[in-house]
This record gives C-alpha cells, sequence and structure tokens, in this order.
C-alpha cells in the first residue's frame, strides 16, 4: 500500500527532474552552422544606430507650407472668395494663418501689408509674407517658404507656388514682412 502512494510521487520528481536537469545537446544544425561561423556561437553585441535629428521649428513650418500647398493646390483664383470655390490672395494668406498657425491677420492685402515688421528681401525666411504691386493700385500677397518660392492665389493658376525670380513677380516685388512666429526663432 505504501508502495502505491509512493510511486506517483516518485514519477512526479523524476519527471520535473528530468526536464530541468537534461543537459543541452546541440542539434545537428547547430553544429553544422557552428562550423561555418563561429561568430554565432558568441551573442555580439547590438549595433545602435544614431537617432535621426528631430526636424527644427523652420524645417516644420517649410513642410506645413507646402502641405498647404497640396491641400489648396488649383483652387481657382476668385476677387473676395474665401472657400475651396474660390479664393483670392489676401484670404488664403489669413486662413493659412488663422488655421494653421494660429496668428490672426487683417483680411485684406492693404492691411497685412502693414502686419508685422518689415523686412528686406535678402533677410526672407519662411512664413514671411511677400507682396507685389500688381497694377496701379493692385496689390498681391503670398507667403515665402524657401529658396525665392512663395505660395499664393494666383490669377491665372489659382493656388500655387511660384518662384520671385520669375520675370512678373521679379520686376513687380514690393516689401516683406515678418510676424511673430516661434519657427522664426522670435517670440
Amino acid at each position: 500500500m505504501k508502495r502505491r502512494l509512493l510511486l506517483p510521487y516518485s514519477l512526479a520528481i523524476l519527471t520535473m527532474a528530468g526536464c530541468s536537469m537534461a543537459p543541452y545537446q546541440k542539434s545537428s544544425e547547430d553544429t553544422a552552422s557552428a562550423s561555418h561561423s563561429p561568430a554565432k556561437e558568441r551573442p555580439q553585441p547590438a549595433k545602435l544606430s544614431k537617432p535621426k535629428p528631430l526636424p527644427s521649428p523652420t524645417d516644420l513650418l517649410k513642410a506645413s507650407l507646402y502641405q498647404q500647398h497640396q491641400e489648396w493646390k488649383g483652387i481657382p483664383y476668385r476677387l473676395g472668395g474665401m472657400s475651396r470655390h474660390g479664393i483670392d490672395c489676401s484670404a488664403l494668406v489669413y486662413l493659412i494663418y488663422r488655421d494653421h498657425m494660429g496668428i490672426q491677420l487683417p483680411r485684406t492685402t492693404q492691411y497685412q501689408a502693414l502686419a508685422g515688421e518689415a523686412i528686406n528681401q535678402g533677410q526672407l525666411r519662411p512664413g514671411d509674407l511677400v507682396f507685389f504691386r500688381t497694377g496701379r493700385r493692385g496689390r498681391h500677397v503670398g507667403i515665402y517658404i524657401e529658396d525665392g518660392k512663395f505660395l499664393h492665389a494666383s490669377v491665372s493658376k489659382g493656388v500655387t507656388i511660384s518662384h520671385m525670380q520669375n520675370y512678373y513677380w521679379k520686376s513687380r516685388y514690393w516689401r516683406a514682412r515678418r510676424l511673430a512666429l516661434e519657427s522664426n526663432g522670435e517670440s
């Protein structure tokens, strides 16, 4: 009777001991790969890659302006328009600044040309406003992006990106204004 009670306990003890005490045996695959590359036997330290630098506020602003171009691209010019059915240059600037930069600007080019501080053309940075004289009394505004490019609502092309060195724009450049933007290093 005592043997019957000992037998189940003995089997349980042997089974547990067998699992935990069995020596590791290399399989034929382990042996074959070890003979070809001894480096696999020892764990190698993990290679750390350089973390990518975070984009600068200026890069984020440029990316945002290019994104705005994609969202508004091709929307036709309409004097006084403020929607995707048609928009004028000052409304585009007004909406981008209000909705994406949290800055309330005047609605018209005439008053936008007085906002912020005056800067020279050689000092332009992303987000600065650029103004052009398009006629005797006509004025046009756009948002400078980089490398002479600016985002605006063109009468002939709708919302587009143009280059300030283009003959038409170069000969009509009037002034530039800088608004207090965090990305420009100002507060």
